[in-house]
């Protein structure tokens, strides 16, 4: 088993990084619960977070307020441990309609879900690590807050095969299915396992690896295992097979379940009735009778996580077990951009209850369903391990709350905040089209920031027509179209961006030197002192960013926002003088292709058993890339499937 935490990077700390790392760890190891790292755009706050992991040497949580982020958190953690266990760890959804009833029109909507498989392996993978090693970091959404399961149930129902170990074909098949994995005899994927005469083949979630089992006269003779996709297999004396879902309960402990089920059945549909409302009744009756019936043939059944209090055997309004719950008390815990997290936290659990009293109230779902629900917010801060507040923004929160502040003005590069100008609204468009002509014959590119879709479309349209290359960018353009809009900026394919307030945080633009923000004066959401300070630390990333607001007056979050980040450039500005150092700009390579120096294992094929499967694997993982703006690993991962696919 690994225990320590091992940081592979070719740089050292740099600008107020060393200092940063310092007084965290120090606070850290003072005993205190929290503190905030105050990291400006561009200052390696992710390179710091990971100096501390190697110092603090703990379990670490890193939660972050959507996927896009998560998943280039979790790539940049994965370049800087490689030789430790890093996990991802987000809703498992492509697309989720949860369970509801509107009253008004007598109109109820069944849960509909598309689950990623591909997500849902990394989430098998990440509670595996943690239930099984001490150098464990995850990456996680706002999803880590929502019931999963009892880490106790999940471990338990691991299990090990040993070869010589007395076992029958029909013993093991039983077994597997009790962990919910599923016979398929044509196609292996998986949570499948598939019997083929003597041999048994597993599919298992978390690690994407084959178990085969050769079983004669009642007895494992052989045990191998292969990872996919090189489908070679590997001799072994014992094999650990974990369960294929989160939802799982001993056969007992759901027969004792069942009981206390329909004990609250009878009271509900006694004091539905008393109440008058006999269809409520019925249907309940209706409803739960089927899952009962579902849950003592197979264990599961469809909306099995509404009846969890009863399989955990939790006290009524106990909180669930979420992916808190499988870290050890001692770990550590960074809220990223915790000015947008917490609020997230704080918000969740009402939305969630206010729809399933609806459900309840009309008897759809026993009473019992409220507790299956994400955290409440002070649940949660009665869940957390020692906690930094990662932001550029932190809020009052983040400040009352914090026993150390660590600011990061001084980035690594060197490089300083960007100038900032006030123009007047009249001839705005005019003012920036000659804005934009000056930059685009440094080759530099811009982002246009407008406060409605509309306008977005209307201005891009203007500045084709003005023979100036646009696009626009908003939440109704196509998830999958993004990554490569964003591409095509980078590579000079067009030179200006329009859009809304997608391009806040984590984005890595740093050929963008000219941010233009449009209607700056309109208070509001889009421009409120967070939403600029952000908004303005995009163009940090290039030595001549540079912000143009073009409003008729200056609001208050317009002051806050211009006095903060001039005060930021002037910190930067005495330091670089008194240290004689120049602001350096540092671009990441936009990748096309494969690299051409892999190692041959790399692109050698799969085993052509597996190659089918590889091949769907593949195209969930671009699916994924593509959706979390990751347009250099989709570009790698599509030429692997082109060139899998010729193979066949």
């Amino acid at each position: 088993m690994k225990d320590k935490f091992e940081l592979v990077s070719k740089f050292e700390p740099r600008g107020d990084q060393p200092k940063a790392i310092k007084e965290l760890v120090s606070s850290i190891k003072a005993g205190n619960q929290f503190q905030t790292l105050l990291g400006v755009t561009g200052s390696g706050k992710t390179f710091t977070m990971a100096n501390v992991i190697q110092k603090v040497q703990r379990p670490t949580l890193v939660v972050s307020p959507n996927k896009t982020l998560c998943a280039q958190l979790y790539e940049e953690f994965k370049a800087f441990f490689p030789n430790n266990a890093v996990s991802y760890f987000v809703s498992y959804y492509d697309y989720y309609q949860p369970e509801s009833y509107l009253p008004q029109t007598d109109t109820y909507i069944d849960k509909d879900a598309k689950i990623n498989q591909e997500i849902d392996r990394m989430r098998h993978e990440a509670v595996q690590s943690l239930i099984g090693r001490k150098d464990v970091l995850v990456v996680a959404s706002i999803s880590c807050i929502y019931g999963l399961g009892s880490p106790e149930t999940y471990q338990k129902f691991s299990l090990i095969f040993k070869k010589g170990q007395e076992i029958s074909h029909d013993e093991l098949i039983s077994h597997l299915l009790d962990l919910q994995y599923a016979r398929n005899d044509y196609e292996l994927w998986r949570g499948n396992f598939r019997v083929r005469g003597a041999f048994i083949d597993v599919w298992t979630l978390g690690k994407d690896q084959i178990l085969r089992f050769e079983i004669e006269h009642g007895k494992i003779k052989n045990l191998w295992i292969s990872g996919v996709p090189l489908g070679e297999f590997v001799v072994k004396n014992e094999l650990e097979v974990w369960p294929a879902k989160f939802w799982i309960s001993e056969k007992e402990k759901i027969k004792a379940s069942l009981k206390d089920i329909e004990m609250e059945l009878e009271d509900r549909v006694e004091e539905l009735k008393d109440g008058k409302k006999l269809l409520e009744a019925e249907r309940l009756q209706r409803r739960t009778e089927y899952d009962i019936a579902m849950l003592r043939e197979t264990g599961w059944c469809h909306g099995i996580e509404n009846y969890s209090r009863y399989f955990e055997k939790r006290p009524k309004g106990e909180p669930p077990f979420t992916l808190m719950d499988y870290f050890p008390k001692d770990y550590l815990l960074f809220l990223d951009e915790s000015h947008m997290t917490i609020p997230q936290v704080r918000g969740m659990n009402e939305g969630d209850r206010s729809r399933k009293k609806t459900l309840i109230d009309y008897g759809f779902r026993l009473p019992s369903a409220l507790d299956n629900r994400p955290l409440k917010f002070d649940e949660f801060m009665e869940k957390v391990g020692k906690t930094i507040f990662v932001s550029a923004t932190p809020n009052v929160f983040e400040r009352q709350h914090s026993a150390e502040i660590a600011e990061q003005i001084i980035r690594p590069t060197y490089l300083l905040d960007p100038e900032i100008e006030i123009k007047p609204s009249e001839n705005q468009i005019k003012d920036l089209m000659a804005e934009i002509a000056k930059r685009k014959e440094k080759g530099q590119r811009i982002l246009v920031l407008t406060l409605t879709k509309k306008m977005a479309e209307a201005l891009s349209k203007y500045f084709k027509e003005a023979k100036v290359k646009a696009e626009y960018i908003h939440s109704e353009v196509k998830t999958l179209e993004r990554p490569k809009i964003l591409a095509d900026l980078r590579k000079g394919k067009f030179d200006v961006l329009v859009g809304i307030n997608l391009l806040r945080e984590g984005l890595d633009l740093p050929e963008v030197s000219l941010i233009a923000i449009l209607d700056a004066d309109k208070e509001g959401f889009l421009r409120d002192e967070t939403s600029l300070i952000q908004i303005m630390g995009r163009a940090s990333r290039h030595p001549e960013g540079k912000i143009i607001m073009y409003a008729d007056n200056v609001t208050g979050s317009m002051k806050r926002a211009i006095n903060e980040t001039k005060k930021r450039r002037k910190i930067q500005e005495e330091y670089n003088k008194k240290h004689n150092v120049q602001p350096a700009l540092i671009t990441t390579d936009i990748k096309n292709s494969l690299s051409a120096n892999q190692a041959e294992e790399e692109i050698r094929l799969p085993n052509k058993e597996f190659l089918k499967e590889h091949i769907k694997r593949l195209q969930l993982m671009l699916d994924m890339a593509r959706r979390n703006l990751q347009f250099e690993k989709a570009a790698e991962i599509k030429e692997e499937i082109d060139r899998y696919k010729d193979s066949l």
